[in-house]
């Protein structure tokens, strides 16, 4: 898994590529955690290059989600591939988060 953060305004977005796994997904914890702590708490979660996610990764986000909410933001998902957008939505995480098809919806979701 790799993942690069970039500003768009006020919103923090944040695109995951690869495998989202037990193994990888305590690095994007720690990285989510620290943007949140420097109050980014509007957050968007770009998809488009997540192969894989199990339920570790499913856990960052559900963690990711709450904080943000907690400190007056939201985290939201963009661009889910269909493989991804499936495990999404049996888990019930598309009733959780707002799921957008692309960034830049994602982002004026904010407005």
């Amino acid at each position: 898994m790799d993942f690069k953060s970039e500003m768009r305004g006020a919103i923090l977005v944040i695109a995951i590529s690869g495998n989202l796994d037990a193994l990888t997904a305590p690095a994007l914890a720690d990285a989510i955690s620290t943007q949140l702590r420097e109050d980014k708490t509007r957050v968007v979660a770009n998809l488009a290059g997540l192969e894989y996610t199990s339920s570790a990764g499913l856990r960052v986000l559900l963690n990711g989600v709450k904080a943000a909410r907690q400190q007056g933001g939201d985290l939201r998902l963009a661009g889910a591939q269909p493989d991804v957008n499936k495990v999404l939505e049996l888990s019930g995480f598309t009733s959780i988060m707002k799921s957008f098809p692309d960034v830049e919806t994602a982002v004026a979701s904010f407005a």
